[in-house]
């Protein structure tokens, strides 16, 4: 399940299965422009970085993301049959590629507040379900899902810490449980160590860095 994928830095993601993609590029170190398909899931500057974006976009990369980002995705250079607005709750296929959006925010921080849309995204491909969270809390929303692989932040201050990630984990129960949003601007190793020793036996967690 977790073949063809590479977490790269805090919340970046590449998918390399059939088609290339991209969730929340940041920092990449090269210029590669392989992108089919960049999924951001905030406007927020790690996860919507413009000259990370710029690295991976070619002619035929597909953006997808929340309304807020349109103005800026045009300025990138995407034609506007090249970009998908998502909202919360919805169902989408693009380029073969099946997935629904996750609503993601804070429940008493502010630094992601509900009312701005922005989402988490629960992929589907070759039958395995892959969710990557976004900048979330421990919300009604987020325990609500169904996956088989989970990407979840737990880094704290402006998303779950560990603990808390690793109580959502225990309770959706994917098979393969994946640690984000650390090791950069907030959270440490650390804290990845202490998500996995939470997680309940028969779930995997893989550590990328």
């Amino acid at each position: 399940m977790l073949s063809g994928i590479e977490v790269l830095r805090h919340s970046s993601i590449r998918f390399y299965k059939h088609l290339v993609m991209y969730f929340d590029p940041y920092k990449i170190e090269n210029e590669v422009h392989d992108a089919d398909i960049i999924f951001c899931t905030h406007t927020h500057y790690d996860h919507f970085s413009e000259e990370d974006i710029l690295k991976v976009k070619n002619e035929r990369t597909i953006f997808v993301g929340t309304e807020d980002s349109y103005v800026n995705v045009m300025k990138l250079g995407f034609g506007e049959e090249k970009i998908k607005i998502v909202e919360p709750n919805k169902s989408y296929e693009i380029l073969g590629i099946h997935f629904t959006t996750i609503p993601s925010y804070n429940i008493e921080k502010q630094y992601h507040p509900k009312e701005n849309g922005w989402v988490g995204y629960n992929v589907k491909i070759d039958g395995v379900s892959y969710y990557i969270a976004g900048d979330t809390d421990l919300t009604l929303d987020a325990k609500s899902v169904s996956c088989d692989v989970a990407f979840v932040p737990i880094g704290g201050r402006f998303t779950m810490n560990a603990k808390e990630a690793a109580s959502l984990i225990n309770t959706i129960e994917p098979k393969i449980a994946i640690p984000t949003h650390y090791g950069d601007i907030v959270g440490t190793h650390d804290d990845a160590e202490l998500f996995k020793k939470l997680v309940k036996d028969g779930i995997e967690v893989k550590l990328y860095f």
